[in-house]
C-alpha cells in the first residue's frame, strides 16, 4: 500500500505543474489565482506569429540536428573504438573521460567557452557554430552509452568473428553487420541527443548570440510578460520534449526486444 502512496504522490508531484501550464495555456487570464479565468486559444496564435519565437524554433531544431549530425560522426567511430580496445584499463579511462561532461555542469562550460572564445585570437562567441559545439560536447556521452552498451548486450565481437570467418573485409563487417545489428540504439541515442540539445538553456543562454537564440533562451523572456502567451509556449517545448522521450524509449524497447531474440 505504502509503494502506490509513495508512487502515487510523485507522479502527482510531476503532472501538476505540467497540468497547470497546460490549462494556463488555454486562460485569458491568470492573475493571482489557482487557475485562470476564461478561455482562449489564441496565445497559440500569437506563439506562431511571434518573429522571435519562430526564430529561436529554427535555430532549435538547426542545432539539434546537426548536433545530432556530429554526434553520430563522432560518437559512432568512438564507441566502437572503446568498445574494441582489448585493454581494460583504456577502455575505463576513455569510458570515465567520455562521462565526465555529464558531471560537469553547463554553467562551467558555458563560462569556459566565454574565456575562450571571446578573445581576438577567437572571436567566435554567439556563433551558431560554437553553440553547436558546446552542445555537442554535453550530447555525446548519452549517445555513446547507448550505442556502447547495446556492443555489450549484443555480444558484437562474436557477430564479427562469425562475419570474419566467412571472408568478410573490416569495412564489410561494420557496414552489414555493426551497423545494422546497432540500428535501433542508434536512433535511439539520437532521439535522446536531440530531447537534450532543444531543452538545453544554461549555455545556451551564455553562449548564443542574439541571432541564434534557441527556443528555452526565448522563452525565459515570455514569462515577464502575459502569462498565458508564456504557457502556451511552454507547453510546446513540453510536447517536442514528451515525443522525443517517447521515441526514446520506444526505440530502446525495440533495441533490447532484437538484442534478446538475437541471443
Amino acid at each position: 500500500m505504502l509503494p502506490r502512496v509513495v508512487t502515487g504522490a510523485y507522479l502527482s508531484y510531476l503532472i501538476a505543474p505540467i497540468a497547470l501550464l497546460f490549462v494556463g495555456s488555454f486562460g485569458e487570464l491568470w492573475l493571482n489565482t489557482l487557475l485562470p479565468t476564461g478561455f482562449t486559444g489564441r496565445w497559440y496564435l500569437e506563439v506562431a506569429s511571434d518573429p522571435s519565437f519562430r526564430r529561436a524554433f529554427v535555430s532549435s531544431l538547426a542545432v539539434g540536428g546537426l548536433t545530432c549530425a556530429a554526434c553520430l560522426a563522432i560518437g559512432l567511430p568512438l564507441a566502437y573504438a572503446v568498445y574494441r580496445a582489448r585493454d581494460p584499463r583504456i577502455r575505463a579511462l576513455a569510458g570515465a573521460l567520455s562521462l565526465l561532461p555529464v558531471a560537469l555542469p553547463p554553467l562551467v562550460l558555458a563560462f569556459g567557452f566565454i574565456l575562450v572564445f571571446s578573445s581576438d585570437t577567437l572571436p567566435w562567441l554567439g556563433s551558431i557554430w560554437l553553440l553547436v559545439a558546446g552542445h555537442i560536447v554535453l550530447g555525446l556521452p548519452y549517445f555513446l552509452q547507448a550505442v556502447v552498451a547495446d556492443m555489450q548486450r549484443l555480444g558484437l565481437r562474436v557477430l564479427e568473428e562469425a562475419a570474419e570467418s566467412l571472408g568478410s573485409s573490416g569495412v564489410q563487417r561494420f557496414f552489414h553487420v555493426v551497423l545494422p545489428a546497432l540500428r535501433h540504439s542508434i536512433l535511439s541515442g539520437l532521439i535522446v541527443v536531440a530531447a537534450l540539445s532543444i531543452g538545453e538553456f544554461q549555455f545556451s543562454n551564455l553562449v548564443a548570440g542574439f541571432l541564434n537564440r534557441t527556443y528555452p533562451v526565448v522563452l525565459l523572456q515570455a514569462f515577464y510578460g502575459a502569462t498565458g502567451f508564456a504557457c502556451a509556449a511552454t507547453v510546446i517545448l513540453l510536447v517536442l520534449a514528451l515525443t522525443a522521450s517517447v521515441a526514446g524509449a520506444l526505440s530502446s524497447q525495440r533495441a533490447a526486444r532484437f538484442s534478446a531474440g538475437t541471443r
